[in-house]
């Protein structure tokens, strides 16, 4: 049984790890077959994984079907969080939360998850075009009709989550938070402190840097992300290896493998913290989940501390087109 944890004041209970889904059919290359998915995610069940992230716009929507089918089995004891806010579920099209499309989303994410209710329903990326007291109005009278059950909100800023949390309260925020984007310490992490919301960080392995398997040499497909990703550009890779050699060094002397330590140390941050890793990789998954069992001593910690303060990591996480979409 996996260490369970709390969202903040939502009473959401989980395992201390969850699963981010978006890798399976969207993001990285080639997306996996459905029938090793689907066993890859009732794996990731049995190892004690509560919390399965996903999204309309990973696919689109086919990402949605693979958790539906998957978790069908076992759909009372597991977290499902999908997410709206993407033209026509597309994330290239823009931002559209109007309380009308946010209905369409649900209903339409119902059918595709196999389930009554959606247990997290995140907006994806805050609309500049919507109020957010019509975004989280729209949430607050869809659980009101039982279709959702907790609102969430992801990459948005300390003042939208304000707003949005004044008219309907904000179970989980979900934004990039690791051990190479810090950013989440300054606003963001004491904005959830104070109104108790919890925080699940995405790509908490630096979308697989941190775990030592990526370095200069590595190449990228046209439909992996991390082509257009300035951070991964082949002389920001080579300068932020001193990091990953850091935290490799520091997991040899705890037997632990890099990608644990990173895991660990966003464990050890916050007790209200629950990062999603994905992966494709039956392995990978088992590795990731037993982090949670990985223990950091203040020593550990203040080791991780001061590697890291000597390190200046290179290079922005999106592209130009794609940073104006969060923290707003």
């Amino acid at each position: 049984m996996m260490k369970q944890r709390v969202l903040g004041k939502s009473g959401v209970q989980v395992s201390a790890i969850g699963f981010g889904c978006m890798g399976i059919s969207y993001g990285y290359g080639q997306p996996m077959d459905r029938a090793s998915a689907i066993a890859l995610l009732r794996e990731a069940f049995d190892t004690g994984v509560t919390l399965f992230d996903t999204a309309e716009a990973y696919g689109p929507f086919a990402n949605e079907e693979i958790v539906g089918e998957a978790l069908a089995p076992f759909r009372d004891q597991v977290v499902i969080a999908t997410k709206f806010g993407f033209e026509d579920g597309d994330s290239k099209k823009g931002t559209d939360s109007r309380p009308d499309r946010i209905r369409k989303v649900a209903d339409a994410a119902l059918k595709r998850l196999r389930t009554d209710r959606i247990d997290l329903f995140y907006q994806h990326r805050v609309d500049p075009k919507v109020p957010m007291e019509d975004v989280a109005g729209t949430v607050r009278e869809l659980i009101r009709e039982g279709k959702v059950e907790h609102f969430g909100l992801s990459e948005a800023g300390a003042d939208s989550i304000r707003r949005a949390h004044a008219v309907q309260p904000v179970a989980a925020l979900q934004s990039e938070y690791s051990l190479w984007w810090r950013e989440p310490e300054k606003q963001i992490l004491p904005t959830c402190e104070e109104l108790g919301i919890g925080f699940v960080p995405f790509s908490p392995l630096g979308k697989g840097f941190l775990t030592g398997t990526i370095d200069a040499s590595t190449t990228f497909g046209k439909d992996d992300f991390r082509s257009i990703v300035p951070r991964f550009a082949e002389d920001a890779r080579r300068a932020n290896q001193a990091l990953v050699d850091r935290l490799t060094r520091i997991a040899e002397q705890k037997k632990v493998t890099p990608a644990q330590i990173a895991l660990a140390w966003l464990l050890a941050q916050k007790s209200w913290i629950v990062p999603i890793p994905g992966t494709t990789k039956v392995h990978r998954m088992k590795e990731n989940s037993a982090a949670a069992d990985v223990e950091l001593t203040a020593d550990d910690l203040r080791q991780i501390q001061e590697s890291l303060a000597q390190i200046q990591v290179v290079g922005d996480r999106y592209p130009t087109q794609l940073a104006g979409r969060v923290g707003r």
